[in-house]
């Protein structure tokens, strides 16, 4: 086992539309509601887990974080419902940089406050707390959603990397490369606050 750093140290993170406790066995049945919302795990572009699967995704994102790559997280909503997964991935503590990524939230979740608030949480802490000089997000070429709520968030594309990953259905995926650099945190800080703080239609 990989000695704790402040990249992989359990932390919560909370604000007032949601909240991401370290992950742990305990948020197995949890999770697996959550992913029921709107069958997430059918859905060819991603690598959600089915319910049954939780349990071992869970193991594995634990194993990730105890060979120091990964510190993933439990999201859940104002109302303290399970709404997802989340994580630092790709730790690379000695040139500060790390990925959020392996996210996936539930379909009555998405398009809310919820994914802006968690991006906040994450981006604060990445760059505030663990002096990050960039953070990453990598997305399916094809995955526009995922692509579009990266975009918003004011990353730029830096790249696409062509027949990265093999997919679950054995197709290979083109990666998308997004970055948000410490230069540009206290902007893309003010634009997300803004984005929280505006009115919202019912």
């Amino acid at each position: 086992m990989t000695a704790s750093t402040p990249f992989t140290a359990p932390v919560t993170l909370a604000g007032p539309y949601a909240r991401l406790e370290p992950l742990s066995p305990a948020h197995r049945e949890a999770l697996a509601e959550a992913a029921d919302d709107g069958a997430l795990w059918k859905l060819w572009y991603t690598t959600v887990p089915a319910p049954e699967r939780m349990a071992a995704e869970i193991e594995r994102r634990l194993g990730l974080r105890d060979a120091g790559t990964m510190n993933p997280f439990a999201v859940f909503d104002a109302q303290g419902r399970a709404a997802g997964m989340t994580t630092y991935m790709n730790i690379d503590a000695a040139n500060r940089r790390v990925e959020i990524g392996s996210t996936w939230t539930r379909a009555s979740c998405q398009r809310s406050a919820l994914n802006t608030q968690c991006k906040l949480l994450l981006l604060q802490h990445a760059f505030e707390t663990l002096d990050c000089i960039a953070v990453e997000f990598r997305t399916h070429r094809l995955n526009t959603q995922s692509r579009r709520a990266i975009e918003r968030l004011g990353a730029q594309l830096d790249g696409i990397l062509r027949s990265h990953l093999r997919m679950p259905d054995g197709t290979l995926r083109d990666t998308c490369v997004y970055s948000i650099t410490a230069a540009e945190w206290p902007t893309v800080r003010n634009h997300l606050q803004w984005q929280l703080d505006k009115p919202r239609s019912a």
